[in-house]
């Protein structure tokens, strides 16, 4: 069998990358993205001078608190029998590189995807993001070399009309949701694309997949910040994020409800390790609750810090392996 497959969304998870926990702020301050960021971080980020300075080294507490989520998560994931790999860290070159426009090493969710046995390497809108994948490249081909998988990349964004051109494509792992031989992607204009949705359907359309692009509210930054597919039937969602409505598979499914306040915070951004485990923060024991009323067991962290950043779980992890033993 080969350790690279995403059957779904909630597949039994085998394999994953979990994510390290690197940030700098850029040197020019009005390139901070703050879209998606909470009114608590953006009040954070201005009692200081952050410019062009890495997170650790301005909020020293934060930083060894933001660790120790991760390995929270790791100890959760690793309980439930789940082989957990780790990027590299960034290098003195790729920090300096990325001085202005500030670097990241924080969501492996987004570099890379995984659809069926298809390593995918995504491409990410903003500046500071779009060497991310880096850190992880060794892990991808290390992984394209054992395995019986196809890796691909997709094409460098276009910036004939400048660096911040809207061509792309743009394709960011977080807008990426599998269910069996559906793939769901969303776009808000603040990550995806549909040049980059394009692309996406035109290769997995050769493996039999479709590809569904799904437009989203301006204030959420990927599909997985308002809909987390928990089981077959099951579904977390912020039907206000839906600009067309819930997508119609899952119009007669069971379904939590969460308003867009709640999503801008994460809400839905839980992890299942399969299809009766789920991971979520908590913040969130409401719809912990609802899981368990269902019959689901609730992993509980505590991920304040991660969150601040507009990831949570699912953004921390890129499975390799999600599918039935």
């Amino acid at each position: 069998m080969t350790s690279i497959f995403v059957k779904s969304e909630f597949a039994p998870l085998q394999r994953v990358v979990l994510a390290q926990s690197e940030f700098a702020f850029p040197a020019v301050s009005n390139r901070i993205d703050e879209e998606f960021l909470t009114e608590e971080s953006i009040a954070l980020y201005k009692t200081v001078d952050v410019e062009g300075k890495n997170y650790k080294e301005v909020f020293p507490d934060r930083q060894k608190a933001w660790e120790e989520e991760r390995a929270n998560l790791k100890k959760i994931l690793e309980k439930h029998g789940v082989e957990v790999l780790l990027p590299r860290m960034l290098t003195d070159y790729e920090k300096e590189i990325g001085y202005e426009d500030g670097y990241s090493n924080f969501f492996i969710r987004d570099p890379f995807f995984t659809v069926g046995n298809m390593l995918i390497e995504g491409s990410l809108r903003f500046p500071h993001r779009r060497n991310e994948v880096l850190p992880a490249r060794n892990i991808l081909v290390e992984e394209a070399n054992q395995n019986s998988c196809l890796y691909i990349a997709i094409p460098k964004p276009d910036i004939s009309l400048g660096s911040d051109s809207e061509q792309g494509p743009f394709l960011e792992g977080g807008d990426v949701l599998v269910l069996d031989q559906t793939i769901y992607v969303g776009n808000s204009g603040l990550a995806s694309n549909s040049n980059g949705v394009q692309w996406l359907s035109n290769l997995t359309s050769n493996f039999g997949y479709q590809v569904i692009e799904v437009p989203l509210h301006h204030t959420i930054l990927h599909l997985d910040c308002a809909l987390s597919i928990v089981r077959e039937g099951l579904i977390i969602i912020c039907e206000e994020a839906f600009l067309n409505g819930i997508p119609e598979q899952f119009k007669n499914w069971d379904q939590i409800h969460v308003t867009l306040e709640q999503a801008s915070r994460l809400a839905t951004n839980g992890l299942p390790i399969n299809d009766h485990v789920y991971i979520t923060d908590y913040e969130f024991d409401f719809i912990g609750a609802e899981l368990e009323k269902r019959g689901i067991k609730v992993e509980y962290i505590d991920f304040q810090i991660s969150r601040s950043f507009g990831g949570s779980f699912r953004c921390s992890t890129q499975p390799l392996l999600r599918n039935e033993k």
